[in-house]
């Protein structure tokens, strides 16, 4: 059996670039949404295949894992990436469709296209939403499609290593609160559902990996930063088995009727 030391120096030799998450592979599980949302984003990537001078754009696109699992796209196919290390990933994943891939500032910068490019906008877990941006590219007519990280995800991961969250921390990823903001920024919410679901971590590897990867789960997480807490997780999953957590997903589509 691997030692906590071995354990931590594989969970942290990991590569974390893009959004592939196949290493988690008997490491870690996570319960679906029923909906399906990569099937959801091929249907409607499909459609647009059929519609002259159509366009899409992915936001925040990781390393264009999600948007590379469909099997047309239309003509132009934008995604936007703004971590280095995950550009050059998504421009090989997305070669196949034919998509530009476009570096910028960060998930809330201006985003560089013109007022009513898009017929649709995507994004499958976003950091954050810029949704003024968003309606602004979107065509009259146009849809944005989203899933995203719900209210209280992974929160007992959180708290294991940082402690009690507050009620502001718990409450800034609320489905009603980006309904609200979509339509602030004038686009009609057509669709909103909500899932929760069991996470479960089978070593300490798979959580640092993870704590690595998906950055605001604990910011600022590092290994010698969280040793102390990480060797008292690792000693519980030995004495009492996997560490549950409770994954949070909501799915938002949103319409620009102007």
């Amino acid at each position: 059996m691997p030692s906590f030391e071995d354990l931590l120096a594989e969970g942290a030799a990991v590569d974390v670039a893009g959004w592939d998450f196949s290493w988690f592979e008997g490491r870690a599980r996570e319960a679906r949404p029923p909906w399906g949302y990569a099937r959801m984003l091929g249907e409607r990537l499909s459609a647009l295949a059929k519609v002259p001078n159509a366009a899409a754009l992915d936001l925040q696109t990781g390393g264009g894992e999600v948007l590379a699992m469909a099997h047309t796209a239309p003509a132009t196919l934008v995604a936007t990436e703004s971590w280095p290390a995950n550009i050059e990933v998504a421009r090989r994943n997305l070669a196949r469709l034919g998509a530009q891939v476009v570096p910028v500032g960060d998930e809330l910068s201006d985003l560089p296209f013109e007022d009513g490019t898009f017929d649709l906008v995507v994004s499958r877990h976003p950091v954050a939403v810029p949704w003024n941006e968003v309606a602004r590219v979107l065509k009259p007519g146009g849809t944005y499609f989203s899933q995203e990280v719900g209210d209280g995800s992974v929160r007992e991961l959180t708290e294991f290593m940082m402690g009690p969250l507050s009620e502001a921390d718990l409450s800034a990823r609320l489905p009603h609160r980006a309904a609200d903001a979509a339509g602030q920024a004038g686009l009609t919410v057509n669709d909103l559902r909500v899932f929760r679901g069991r996470m479960e971590f089978y070593d300490v590897a798979a959580v640092v990996h993870f704590l690595r990867k998906v950055i605001w789960i604990v910011p600022g997480f590092t290994v010698d930063a969280y040793r102390d807490r990480l060797r008292a997780l690792h000693d519980n999953i030995q004495a009492n088995g996997p560490f549950f957590a409770t994954t949070a997903r909501f799915l938002i589509e949103a319409r620009q009727d102007r």
